[in-house]
């Protein structure tokens, strides 16, 4: 098992970062790993860098405002962790987990399976990188904001405890978690159910204009640049739309894509037991877990649902493993 501690005994600059377009996951495992390492080495620099958007939900978090959101050169670290991602999906953080004296890679995703650093702890059985790291922390340097961050990126990841990828370990930790004394029941309103109106309104549009195929076995919607200049949002916007498609009885793959260049988009898959979305996902270059994954694409979004909906259907036919 990594022994965080160990690995960082005698470092005097420490870097960490999540995936681009941080979720939940991402941002709460960074600020949890980051506050960690302060108590463990109250001399150390700890920098979280991540690219906006991050959605500001988890602004409650300790150590949110000091997320470093440029990346200069010239910056050096002794050691480097990337959480919830491979070297891939870093971005402008890339550069600085490339020249670190020692990379570290924490994750969860099945499509990650190896791991991209000199030090790996990869358990894609686990239902988030909040989850594994809190099973590597040692607990007595674990206080109430640890413990804040850990659920918010256990709650998010696991869609409040009801997908698949919660296990009876995940609910014995969520308890254990809760004995730090946080209001859990505000705390999963405001990261998982609230919205602002804009984002409502936007939910609403991609669902009333979302369309069924494949016999009602799968639902897609999109937004595409004219759109979202109109309503001026922006990918933090967008949270849950995917998982609220999915909710429609008989759809066992729901897909959403919103456009993010000239034909360019990013697509949010969630499914059923009957479809590996993360062995559909790789195909196009993305990643994820079973039931939850996403990647971009290039063409028109018909083309898109058609290139998916080819994958798609060879598994209903035949199950995941005929992915």
């Amino acid at each position: 098992m990594l022994d965080i501690i160990r690995e960082c005994e005698g470092a005097k600059r420490i870097g960490i970062s999540g995936h681009v377009r941080p979720d939940g996951d991402a941002i709460s495992s960074c600020l949890a790993l980051r506050k960690y390492l302060l108590n463990a080495f109250p001399e150390a620099e700890v920098d979280v860098n991540l690219e906006n958007p991050i959605p500001t939900i988890f602004d409650g978090e300790a150590g949110y405002e000091l997320i470093r959101r440029d990346f200069p050169d010239g910056v050096s670290y002794d050691v480097y962790f990337a959480l919830d991602c491979n070297r891939e999906r870093l971005g402008s953080a890339g550069k600085y987990f490339d020249a670190a004296g020692k990379r570290i890679n924490i994750d969860h995703h099945e499509s990650n399976k190896e791991g991209v650093g000199d030090v790996n702890a990869i358990e894609p059985d686990i239902s988030s990188t909040c989850e594994l790291l809190y099973t590597l922390f040692d607990k007595k340097y674990v206080d109430r904001e640890i413990a804040i961050c850990i659920f918010t990126g256990m709650v998010t990841d696991t869609g409040v405890f009801q997908y698949s990828c919660t296990s009876p370990e995940t609910m014995r930790r969520a308890a254990e978690l809760m004995e730090y004394g946080f209001d859990h029941s505000a705390l999963i309103q405001r990261a998982f159910y609230e919205k602002t109106y804009l984002q409502t309104q936007i939910l609403g549009r991609c669902l009333m204009e979302s369309v069924r195929f494949m016999d009602g076995k799968c639902v897609v919607s999109w937004i595409d640049r004219k759109t979202q200049d109109f309503y001026q949002v922006t990918s933090k916007d967008f949270e849950g739309i995917v998982s609220q498609l999915r909710n429609i009885r008989g759809v066992d793959v729901s897909i959403f894509m919103y456009e993010t260049e000239n034909q360019e988009y990013k697509v949010s898959m969630r499914s059923s037991e009957k479809v590996n979305v993360a062995q559909i996902a790789v195909r196009f270059g993305g990643g994820g877990h079973a039931r939850a994954a996403g990647c971009t694409m290039s063409g028109t979004v018909y083309d898109c649902v058609n290139n998916l909906s080819k994958y798609i259907d060879k598994q209903l036919n035949a199950g995941p493993e005929g992915a």
